[in-house]
C-alpha cells in the first residue's frame, strides 16, 4: 500500500496539470499567439528580433489564457447547464474558483511583465484593453444581445495589431488593415458557432445571433455579407504594399471559397451548412495570414 501512494500523488498532479491546461483553451490561445507573431513578422522588414518575437508570442498566449480563464470563472454557472461546456475544469470541480482566480492572475501578471520588458507601452496598453473588453465587457454582454459579437470582435482582432505595434511602436494604416481583416472575419466565425451551438446557448441565455437571435434567412444573409467583405479586404495588403500579388491571389481564392459556403446556409438553414462555415473560418484566417507572411514585400 505504501508503494502505491507516490504513484497516486503523481497521477493527481498530472490530472491537476491537465485541468489547468484545459483552462487555457489551448486552441484559442495558440491562435492568439500566432496572430501576434503574424503581426510582428509582417511589420518587420527582414530585421526580426527573434527574442522579442518569442516573448511577444508567449506574452500573447498567456494574456489570452488569463482572459479565457476569467471568462470561465464568470460563466461557471452557465457552463454547468450547457452540454459543450459542462465538462470544463471549473464546472466539474477539477479546478476550484479560487485556484482559477490565482491561475488567471499569475498568467496576467507574467504576460504583462513579458510585454513590458520586451515590447513598448502602446503594446502593453492595447493588451490590457483587449483583456478588459473580452473578460469584463464581452462576457456579460453575451446574455444581452448580438452587440456582444461586435464588442468581442475588437479583442478578437487585436492580436495582429499588437504584433505590428510591438515591432513599430505605432498604429499605422497598415496595422489597421490587418486589424480590419481579422475584425470582419470574427462575424461569420462567431455567428456560425452560435448557429451550431444555438440550443446549448439558449440554456445559458446567450444571445449571439443577429436578427433577434433567429436561425433564419436574415441571419444567414448577414453571415454572407460579412464573408463577402473579406474578399476585397484581403486585397488591401497588396494594394498598400504590405504584401505582393501571390498572397492577394491566395486571399481571393480563400475568400471566394469561404463566401461560397454561405449560399448553402441561406438555402437550407441547417446545422451541417453552419458547420461548414465554422470550419471554413478556422481554415481561412491562418492560411491567408501565412500567405501574407510568405509574400511580404
Amino acid at each position: 500500500m505504501i508503494s502505491v501512494q507516490p504513484y497516486s500523488g503523481i497521477a493527481q498532479t498530472l490530472s491537476k496539470s491537465k485541468a489547468f491546461v484545459e483552462l487555457l483553451k489551448m486552441r484559442l490561445s495558440l491562435l492568439v499567439a500566432f496572430s501576434c507573431a503574424f503581426g510582428y513578422g509582417l511589420a518587420t522588414k527582414g530585421d526580426i528580433d527573434w527574442m522579442v518575437l518569442v516573448m511577444l508570442t508567449l506574452g500573447g498566449f498567456l494574456l489570452s489564457g488569463a482572459s479565457v480563464c476569467i471568462n470561465q470563472i464568470i460563466e461557471r454557472d452557465f457552463d454547468k447547464v450547457m452540454t459543450r461546456t459542462m465538462n470544463r475544469p471549473i464546472p466539474t470541480g477539477r479546478i476550484t474558483v479560487q485556484e482559477a482566480k490565482v491561475f488567471s492572475f499569475v498568467c496576467l501578471i507574467v504576460s504583462l511583465f513579458i510585454l513590458i520588458v520586451f515590447t513598448n507601452p502602446l503594446t502593453v496598453s492595447l493588451s490590457i484593453v483587449s483583456m478588459v473588453l473580452y473578460s469584463f465587457v464581452y462576457t456579460p454582454l453575451k446574455r444581452v444581445g448580438s452587440i456582444a459579437v461586435f464588442v468581442g470582435a475588437i479583442p478578437g482582432a487585436l492580436p495582429p495589431l499588437l504584433g505590428w505595434v510591438a515591432a513599430t511602436s505605432t498604429i499605422s494604416h497598415e496595422a489597421m488593415i490587418i486589424f480590419g481583416i481579422q475584425f470582419v472575419w470574427q462575424f461569420p466565425h462567431f455567428w456560425a458557432i452560435a448557429w451550431v451551438a444555438d440550443d446549448d446557448y439558449k440554456k445559458a441565455g446567450f444571445k449571439l445571433l443577429p436578427s433577434g437571435g433567429g436561425k433564419d434567412l436574415n441571419t444567414a444573409i448577414q453571415i454572407m455579407i460579412y464573408t463577402m467583405f473579406l474578399i476585397p479586404l484581403g486585397l488591401l495588403p497588396a494594394k498598400f504594399g504590405i504584401t505582393g500579388l501571390n498572397s492577394a491571389i491566395v486571399a481571393t481564392v480563400c475568400g471566394v471559397a469561404f463566401f461560397a459556403q454561405t449560399f448553402s446556409l441561406m438555402k437550407t438553414g441547417n446545422r451541417k451548412s453552419a458547420l461548414r462555415i465554422m470550419f471554413g473560418s478556422f481554415l481561412y484566417l491562418p492560411i491567408v495570414q501565412i500567405a501574407y507572411l510568405l509574400d511580404k514585400v
